[in-house]
């Protein structure tokens, strides 16, 4: 069940008695590549995410000193004040492609230690499970020695990265209760939409959201812009430029921007508030994860969960989206292919 009220953006019950916000603070922006990280700067930042009601933040094992960073920011909160007690973190188990063959229950318990150390917490609200290649039939066992440090306390929740249908399906019939499921998901990817929302249905898991903004392109400064090709600034650009080419291509990307212009222009928005509000009114989407290096958009973030689009806006989105080329194969399979062109590029790459 959703939440909201008009002083605080909503929230969602992943299980009982835990509840997240449903717009995620995302951690990747915090790893580096984009630029010098002020420590003090991003800690406050932070706090300015908590107090305005975004209380769940994503991370990752792999992403570079991310987990440190919301680590001091969690300890730096009074043990036994409210904000201590609403704060949420999911992090990824992303063991490395070359450990996935000899990976042992010591080994998965050591990173997960790890982890809790780096966040300060001696249990993991939220370990959301990665596994690069399927041809190594292992994730099974590895899910399974997970759920064994669930039951001992270490962690709260389970949940997958990334997993498709049939593979997450693998997990739940070997024991493996996965409440949610990160995925890419937007008006231009609508990969979730098949048999995986099948098995949310079925199971009661839940769907959190990346690359709900494709990297920054669902925004203004690419309304009306020829199209650049692949000289682009960095490579989350150009995954998800991938992702507009096979989805349509250029002019049909520019019609949507249109679309969701107009839709943005009658709310007295901007175009990145609707693409995300989308997304969150699909079924079984618990929340989007936005990236964020500081709190320039925080005003435009608690937007995003005040907005309520109409039965008009809706219809002109199915309209436009109508057009769309399905992408091939179920979520992420384009990009495990280490063969095809969204793999080559993305290279093992869970950035946002």
């Amino acid at each position: 069940m959703n939440h909201a009220s008009p002083a605080s953006p909503e929230t969602t019950e992943l299980a009982p008695g835990y509840v997240v916000s449903r717009l995620i603070k995302g951690g990747w922006q915090l790893a580096g590549g984009h630029g010098a990280i002020d420590r003090a700067a991003a800690i406050a930042d932070m706090g300015a995410y908590l107090d305005a009601g975004i209380t769940t933040f994503d991370c990752a094992d792999i992403y570079t000193g991310v987990e440190e960073l919301i680590g001091a920011f969690r300890d730096s909160l009074p043990r036994d004040g409210a904000a201590h007690g609403r704060l949420r973190v999911h992090t990824k188990f992303v063991p490395d492609l070359d450990l996935l063959g000899r990976l042992d229950r010591a080994d998965v318990r050591s990173l997960i230690d790890r982890s809790a150390q780096r966040l300060r917490t001696d249990r993991i609200d939220l370990v959301q499970f990665h596994w690069w290649d399927y041809a190594i039939p292992r994730f099974v066992e590895v899910g399974q020695w997970l759920a064994e440090l669930q039951r001992e306390g270490r962690i709260t929740l389970l949940g997958g990265t990334n997993f498709d249908a049939a593979h997450a399906a693998a997990l739940f019939d070997a024991g493996v209760r996965l409440h949610t499921m990160q995925v890419q998901y937007s008006v231009l990817d609508s990969r979730p939409e098949g048999a995986l929302a099948a098995l949310c249905a079925r199971t009661g898991m839940r769907l959190l959201c990346y690359g709900t903004l494709a990297g920054g392109f669902l925004g203004e400064p690419w309304l009306g812009r020829p199209d650049p090709g692949m000289a682009l600034e960095n490579r989350s650009l150009v995954k998800y430029k991938l992702i507009i080419d096979d989805s349509g291509g250029w002019d049909l990307f520019q019609a949507i921007l249109t679309v969701l212009a107009r839709i943005a222009q009658r709310h007295g928005t901007d175009i990145a508030t609707i693409a995300a509000r989308y997304v969150l009114d699909q079924p079984h989407v618990a929340g989007v994860i936005v990236g964020v290096r500081n709190r320039a958009h925080l005003d435009r973030h608690r937007g995003v969960t005040a907005l309520r689009l109409t039965g008009q806006d809706r219809a002109e989105l199915t309209a436009i989206l109508a057009r769309r080329n399905p992408l091939g194969g179920e979520v992420y399979e384009l990009e495990r292919d280490r063969n095809g062109r969204h793999g080559r590029i993305m290279k093992y790459d869970l950035g946002k």
